[in-house]
């Protein structure tokens, strides 16, 4: 007598029990209503009052969502009875601001066995680790086997990272620069790149390069990474100061970083790329909106939204669609939802029924103004509705925050706020203050060269401060000038003026 094989029939039952999950689901408060051209989109909060939700995945076998927490915990929501519990918490796992439990991707084949790919950091005496680990997943949403796949340098920021399993059953590792100067353009690197892998950690034996895990590289810090239907790769990427992006992933293509940020349009740039081809993003903004996750919008239920990218960010605190060509290779539109609503938003996650999952990242190293909430950190859903039942929002369209008026406030809400804060008064340990600072009431020029040169890591009367201050040495001599001084008369500071002469000498 054969055995019988259970997984056949799960996965025979999988498709009818999620076609009557949504009846069986507990119901959540309604907060808002999303009035789109056509359609009515409500808004739930599905979790709350967790630790820096990191992923999302989705968990279609148990019917849940599946997340990890930076500090190391991986979390399953169940979206029927909303309850959450512990799958898992990494012991090693070295969490110090942005290090610690990031990427998952969740693959469940059908008849095969299921992983869960993990990237986190860890730390070994003095050295910081990226590392991507493949876990067993059972059935029941286990943990087991753990495996190494690779391990590549860390450090202090800049290390990323996404993961995914594309429709090609490849591993895709979205790595940063680890903060070097060389790593991005070294293509025996593992930093700054997208890695291949095969499911068990082998490199592809159709990789761009031969006996390499490099697929493509360039990149600074990447933050998000999604695919479509057809497997064309997307990422989202934080600039310096400038020149967040969107870019579309190519094999054995140069995204620049650091020579080139953003769009090739300095004639420094240009000279770089007629030397070496490099490819210029799908999209781009500064000032910077910290782009986060990112997941790509497929289908039919939200038709306003079909073949979108939708992508959460951090400083602009919003969630964005972007709208993608027919052929997935320009994005056409932009509209902003929830700005300054949620606060940051880090993941964002599209399940098989069209409802859209994000999650808000309050907890993390670097609040802004009015958070956390007391229910921070919160996992929220978009659903389509029959009509609207709460407070109506809609999307708003895009447009340039580029400072029309170069006053000094106006430019410092623009580049220095999110780090440095509205009052000046910086975060501890992080960005210092800039109330009563030496290096912002003393000699004009000690000022102008941290806006002009920037700086990683400083310290100040006994105090390391972790933050690095990104150069601003692309604005105009006015606006340097607009900025440095209004920092110098504000947040309790009275300090001279400074004059073009002051600039001059120094650019």
């Amino acid at each position: 007598m054969k055995k019988r094989n259970n997984n056949v029939w799960l996965w025979v039952l999988v498709p009818l029990l999620y076609a009557c999950s949504t009846q069986d689901e507990k119901e959540t408060t309604i907060i808002n209503s999303v009035q789109l051209e056509h359609s009515i989109l409500s808004v739930s909060k599905e979790a709350a009052g967790l630790q820096v939700p990191w992923d999302l995945q989705y968990d279609h076998i148990n019917h849940a969502i599946l997340f990890s927490e930076i500090g190391g915990s991986i979390r399953r929501l169940d979206i029927r009875t909303k309850n959450v519990i512990l799958v898992d918490s990494l012991k090693d796992v070295y969490h110090q601001r942005t290090l610690g439990l990031l990427g998952m991707s969740l693959y469940q084949p059908e008849h095969e066995q299921a992983y869960l790919y993990l990237s986190y950091t860890s730390k070994s005496d003095s050295l910081i680790f990226s590392n991507l680990y493949r876990y067993d997943y059972s059935l029941e949403g286990n943990l087991s086997n753990p495996k190494l796949l690779l391990q590549i340098p860390g450090n202090t920021g800049h290390n990323g990272s996404r993961v995914i399993v594309s429709t090609d059953k490849k591993v895709y590792w979205a790595t940063g620069d680890a903060a070097s100067d060389t790593f991005a353009q070294d293509s025996s690197s593992l930093n700054g790149k997208i890695l291949r892998l095969n499911l068990d950690g082998t490199i592809p034996a159709d990789n761009p390069i031969t006996n390499s895990y490099v697929y493509a590289w360039g990149f600074r810090n990447m933050q998000g990474l999604t695919h479509n239907a057809n497997g064309t790769i997307y990422t989202s990427e934080h600039g310096d100061a400038i020149e967040d992006e969107i870019n579309l992933i190519q094999p054995l293509k140069n995204y620049g970083w650091p020579q080139i940020e953003g769009m090739i349009d300095t004639e420094k740039e240009k000279a770089i790329a007629k030397l070496s081809a490099r490819q210029e993003p799908i999209k781009s903004w500064t000032p910077v909106v910290a782009p986060s996750g990112m997941a790509y919008y497929g289908n039919h239920n939200i038709p306003e939204w079909k073949n979108s990218l939708i992508l959460a960010t951090l400083k602009n605190q919003s969630l964005r669609i972007l709208k993608l060509s027919a052929d997935g290779k320009k994005i056409t539109d932009e509209n902003v939802l929830f700005k300054d609503q949620f606060g940051r938003l880090r993941s964002v996650l599209v399940v098989p029924n069209g409802d859209i999952y994000f999650c808000s990242s309050n907890r993390d190293w670097n609040p802004q103004k009015g958070f956390p909430k007391p229910d921070d950190d919160v996992i929220y859903r978009l659903r389509l509705s029959t009509k609207a039942t709460a407070p109506i929002i809609k999307p708003e369209a895009s447009i340039s925050v580029v400072p029309t008026v170069k006053n000094g406030q106006t430019l410092y809400d623009a580049y220095c706020a999110s780090c440095h804060k509205s009052d000046g008064k910086g975060l501890k340990n992080t960005f210092p203050s800039l109330a009563q600072s030496e290096s912002v009431n003393g000699e004009h020029k000690t000022l102008l060269k941290l806006l002009l040169n920037g700086l990683s890591g400083q310290e100040i009367k006994g105090i390391k401060y972790e933050g690095a201050m990104p150069a601003f040495s692309f604005l105009k001599d006015e606006e340097v000038i607009e900025i440095a001084n209004y920092i110098r008369t504000h947040f309790g500071n009275n300090a001279s003026t400074i004059n073009q002469q002051n600039l001059t000498s120094l650019r």
